[in-house]
């Protein structure tokens, strides 16, 4: 497999995840289990100041997750930039993709441990993938 082909599977991968994350964001504050609801009535009904701003727990988990969306898309446009330029400048490409190479298997060890396997299973799989190609990148020799 070409460097190139991995980098556009982990961008297929991460994509799956932007989509799956945003199913679950659109419902996260209307579970059907009543345990659950009480949690989200908790976390919506008090607010306190945190550095200068008033927010509920409800309104820094929306937050976060929100953040996601801006983190996956930028991410799908990073790798696939580089899955088109990283086989003439594979020194940068390979900069650029360790650290989100990284950052992808952390995600995914921290997903299978916190939320739930198929969310772990993405962010692994897209971090093995870019693992992957780092390391063709790292064995083909740059082209004029």
């Amino acid at each position: 497999m070409k460097a190139k082909v991995a980098l556009r599977i982990a961008c297929i991968f991460i994509l799956i995840h932007l989509l799956g994350h945003a199913l679950g964001h659109s419902t996260w504050d209307s579970p059907e289990d009543s345990g659950m609801q009480s949690v989200v009535a908790a976390m919506k009904s008090h607010s306190a100041e945190f550095m200068g701003a008033t927010r509920s727990m409800a309104d820094y988990f929306t937050g976060y997750s929100s953040i996601m969306f801006f983190l996956y898309a930028m991410s799908i446009s990073v790798l696939w930039t580089c899955s088109s330029v990283g086989e003439t400048n594979r020194i940068f490409a390979r900069k650029i993709l360790s650290p989100i190479a990284l950052a992808y298997v952390a995600f995914g060890v921290i997903e299978f441990m916190y939320f739930f396997a198929f969310a772990g299973a993405m962010s692994l799989g897209a971090g093995l993938l870019i693992l992957y190609a780092v390391y063709l990148f790292s064995k083909v020799p740059a082209t004029s």
